[in-house]
């Protein structure tokens, strides 16, 4: 293995000791109506990071499968969590002020600065994109200890805390990366294009239009990935119905691909930005951000659609 790899899979493994101590919470509690099955799902996730490279391919499979299972039954819940006094929370806040972006300043700044010397710097070759992401959160977790004052203890407990209010949905943008690279491979495209043409009138632009940005956003729903949902219906829509008949290609795939992102607004399988949050802010509605995004996502497509039609052809 390269170093790239070695240190790729050091942060993989960090990332399931997380999974295992929300395990160990679910076991702990003794009123959780399903710690085994809870736990069960978050050692085998655990099992599929650290172990994934090193254990028959088929094994991480079945892992997977019966994770699935476990999730279709309702046999994961959240475990009770020791949640900070908010009185407490209201001090800290007040004393900390804006300095507490700071850590989520270093996250993004660590994060572009290391992949972009790892890519230039022989050197560095080793700090690929994906381990730059892994050091930015090290540095991020210094910063917020050297400004909370914090015990290191906190860290695992309240990083497990976090990972349990997020539950089944923090792995979706692995499953969904996977699902449209199936999704291309299987010829949905073809599919699509074909009962598309069974219903837009020939040579009818503005319908085409209208069709294939509410595509990018439909399947992009379905799929909580925009780059999936792109391929998919460009090879189905976006190709046959739209530059074949004339439009500028730059203008059919820029505006396709920020058509999807309306969809992404209105859908829980985008997870990292519609469930993720809500989790993190506790609110009482977990699609509460879809909730207030969802008047916007209809107003920006229904703009897509008039921006396609006016400047591409």
């Amino acid at each position: 293995m390269t170093a790239a790899q070695i240190l790729g899979e050091v942060f993989y493994s960090i990332i399931g000791l997380v999974f295992i101590l929300v395990g160990a919470k679910a076991l702990k509690d003794e009123g959780c109506s399903k710690k085994v099955t809870t736990a069960a799902f978050w050692f085998l996730l655990a099992f599929t990071f650290i172990a994934g490279p090193w254990v028959p391919k088929w094994l991480v499979g079945a892992a997977i499968v019966i994770m699935a299972c476990l999730t279709a039954i309702g046999g994961v819940v959240q475990s009770k969590n020791d949640v900070p006094d908010p009185v407490e929370v209201r001090k800290q806040a007040d004393k900390l002020g804006y300095k507490i972006f700071i850590p989520a300043l270093c996250i993004a700044v660590v994060a572009v600065v290391g992949a972009t010397l790892g890519s230039k710097v022989k050197a560095l070759n080793w700090l690929t994109a994906n381990n730059a992401i892994g050091l930015s959160g090290v540095v991020a977790l210094f910063a917020v200890l050297l400004l909370t004052k914090a015990s290191p203890k906190y860290a695992a407990v309240d990083g497990a805390r976090l990972m349990d209010n997020v539950s089944t949905t923090g792995i979706l943008p692995q499953l969904l990366s996977a699902l449209g690279a199936l999704f291309t491979a299987a010829g949905v495209g073809d599919a699509v294009s074909y009962y598309v043409s069974m219903v837009v009138p020939e040579n009818n632009i503005l319908i085409a239009c209208f069709i294939y940005c509410l595509g990018m956003a439909l399947f992009t729903m379905i799929m909580g990935n925009g780059f999936a949902a792109f391929t998919v219906i460009m090879t189905g829509i976006g190709v046959p119905f739209l530059i074949n008949q004339g439009a500028n290609p730059i203008v059919v795939g820029a505006l396709g691909l920020t058509a999807a992102y309306c969809g992404t607004l209105c859908t829980p399988m985008a997870a990292n930005f519609n469930i993720v949050p809500a989790a993190l802010l506790e609110t009482k509605n977990k699609y509460a951000v879809i909730v207030s995004q969802l008047p916007f996502a209809v107003c920006m497509l229904l703009t897509h659609v008039a921006l396609l039609y006016f400047l591409a052809f």
